[in-house]
């Protein structure tokens, strides 16, 4: 059980969750959006919201700054938590100007918002479950979607907020948080994509 709630998580990672969205979007998008333009969002959004935060975390834990990639301190999050902030600034000012679709831009949007509140709350020695988040903000994200474009998804809103409970259970079970810090994670996923979809649903 141990092994399947630490691939859970790893599958589940709150890196992961920014292509996940853009993946996802331009599978259900009736908009025209040829491979091109697909691989110019979804790649960067991979490069600077996964692979580059992966390896600062990697030179943060060599400098002594982060213990594991856990980070059960508050005070180790700050500086993870603060490189993912700048990280989808850039996303959100360089890589999706160039390539520019609203439903991605204010699905960025609201991650950023999100990560800005994990910091806030990180600054107050507070700690929630950013896979919680990642996955709050993801589902929010389909189902704004499904009501955008009109299309039915319920398959894969299903199976999201499944795999919602999967990673929930995975994080009480790991030990890792508690009830409050895995539902406050959900809450501030799913808020901060709740109050951007008046400005594009």
């Amino acid at each position: 059980m141990r092994i399947l709630s630490q691939l859970i998580g790893l599958i589940a990672h709150p890196l992961l969750i920014p292509a996940f969205g853009a993946f996802f979007y331009f599978q259900v998008t009736p908009k025209y959006s040829p491979p091109d333009l697909q691989r110019a969002n979804i790649l960067p959004i991979f490069i600077l919201t996964a692979i580059i935060p992966l390896i600062s975390m990697i030179i943060l834990q060599n400098l002594g700054l982060i213990r594991s990639a856990q980070m059960k301190n508050p005070d180790e999050r700050v500086y993870p938590l603060l490189v993912g902030l700048v990280l989808l600034l850039m996303v959100l000012l360089q890589v999706i100007p160039n390539n520019y679709t609203p439903e991605l831009y204010f699905y960025i949007l609201g991650l950023t918002i999100a990560v800005a509140a994990c910091l806030l709350l990180a600054l107050t020695r507070k700690i929630v479950s950013l896979h919680m988040v990642g996955m709050g903000s993801l589902l929010a994200f389909m189902v704004a979607l499904s009501i955008h474009f009109e299309k039915n998804i319920v398959v894969a809103i299903s199976l999201c907020t499944l795999a919602c409970g999967l990673v929930a259970m995975a994080r009480l079970y790991l030990k890792i948080h508690g009830r409050a810090g895995v539902f406050t994670g959900l809450l501030i996923g799913l808020v901060s994509q709740l109050l951007l979809i008046r400005f594009w649903v």
